[in-house]
């Protein structure tokens, strides 16, 4: 009679071990680290999640507001011209956005992850790297800025998140790689913007001026374009790298504006310099009396008393960095201040020199 009952106690425990077998078994060899009503929660989504819990109350709704004439009252009112994303930078109230999200504005107005919304002003806008900071009265505690990161280490393929407020709609969070780095962008005012991050995150219309992240929440982008024909993301954004931006906001915040340094010279036109076979560089055509290029010896090209060309200066590099055209050049001195000293690479006639130049201020 116990032959029976030692018989059936395999079947009992294979019946209990299926019975008792966890719902993430049917998932492979993914290791679960929580579970919610609906099932186990994978690594990776728990980190989704973390990021857009602790970084989303940083990042705002701006809604850019216009002027506007009723044709039959004739009064005067506000009302919405565009809308775009924006992030705490400082917990003195100083928000980071797009140039191109207030372009064009009267009035701006700021809403908060909270859903509140309080008038902006204009601290100072940079048009040339599509970068705005605006400002909010608010108390320090219901402030919380954005942690910086750096964008010099950016490595291909390394995780990032977007959050925006896509369509005007609540705060999205989209993720994706960094698909390449060191890209050329143009600004909206036909500058070319250097060193952009290209990403494969989901950026749509109104997540404009929205922070890029790395893995750990830290800022590393400001998103600013998607390349796509019909507006809609096709998997190609672009962000500002964070250390452009950290390079800039705080001189708008502290001069509400960017004051370029100047060498006090004109360029010569891309149609002179091939005309002339002048080698890759920025031609001098004039050179501003007084300014720090006559002081420090440059000469510019001119016309002879036999109507023949003098040989003027072209100017190959700033400290060692090659340049090639003004847009270069202007890129290179947007790194100094007023007063900085740079050693210039000069060519002249088949030769080349190097000069030590103090910058001026572009006033």
């Amino acid at each position: 009679m116990r032959r029976p009952a030692l018989l059936l106690l395999p079947l009992l425990v294979i019946s209990v071990l299926i019975s008792t077998a966890p719902a993430f078994a049917q998932r492979g060899d993914a290791t679960p680290r929580a579970v919610t009503p609906r099932g186990p929660l994978l690594a990776d989504e728990l980190a989704n999640i973390d990021v857009f819990r602790r970084l989303s109350p940083s990042v705002v709704h701006i809604t850019t507001l216009e002027m506007s004439r009723d044709f039959f009252s004739r009064a005067v009112q506000q009302v919405p011209r565009g809308t775009g994303t924006g992030f705490v930078w400082d917990n003195h109230g100083h928000v980071v956005t797009n140039f191109h999200v207030i372009q064009g504005g009267d009035a701006a107005r700021v809403t908060l992850a909270d859903q509140t919304t309080h008038r902006a002003s204009l601290v100072g806008a940079f048009p040339d790297r599509d970068l705005a900071v605006l400002k909010i009265e608010l108390p320090r505690e219901r402030l919380t800025p954005i942690p910086l990161g750096t964008s010099r280490d950016l490595l291909v393929g390394q995780r990032v998140y977007a959050i925006g407020n896509p369509f005007g709609l609540d705060q999205t969070l989209t993720t994706g790689i960094v698909s390449a780095l060191n890209r050329e962008i143009e600004s909206a005012n036909q500058r070319t913007i250097r060193g952009v991050i290209q990403t494969d995150a989901a950026i749509n219309p109104g997540n404009s001026g929205g922070p890029l992240l790395d893995s750990a929440g830290r800022l590393i982008g400001v998103n600013t374009a998607i390349y796509s024909p019909s507006g809609a993301s096709a998997g190609i954004g672009f962000a500002i790298p964070v250390d452009e931006v950290n390079r800039i906001v705080p001189r708008l915040i502290r001069d509400g504006r960017i004051t370029r340094p100047a060498l006090g010279i004109a360029a010569a036109s891309e149609g002179m310099q091939r005309a002339l076979r002048l080698p890759e560089g920025v031609a001098l055509v004039q050179v501003a009396p007084g300014g720090p290029a006559a002081k420090a010896g440059l000469q510019a090209f001119a016309r002879g008393a036999d109507g023949g060309i003098v040989a003027g200066d072209v100017i190959t590099a700033i400290n060692d960095e090659p340049v090639k055209t003004l847009d270069d050049m202007l890129t290179v001195l947007e790194r100094h201040q007023p007063g900085d000293r740079v050693t210039v690479t000069l060519w002249r006639s088949g030769r080349t020199r190097k000069q030590a130049v103090q910058l001026g201020s572009g006033d």
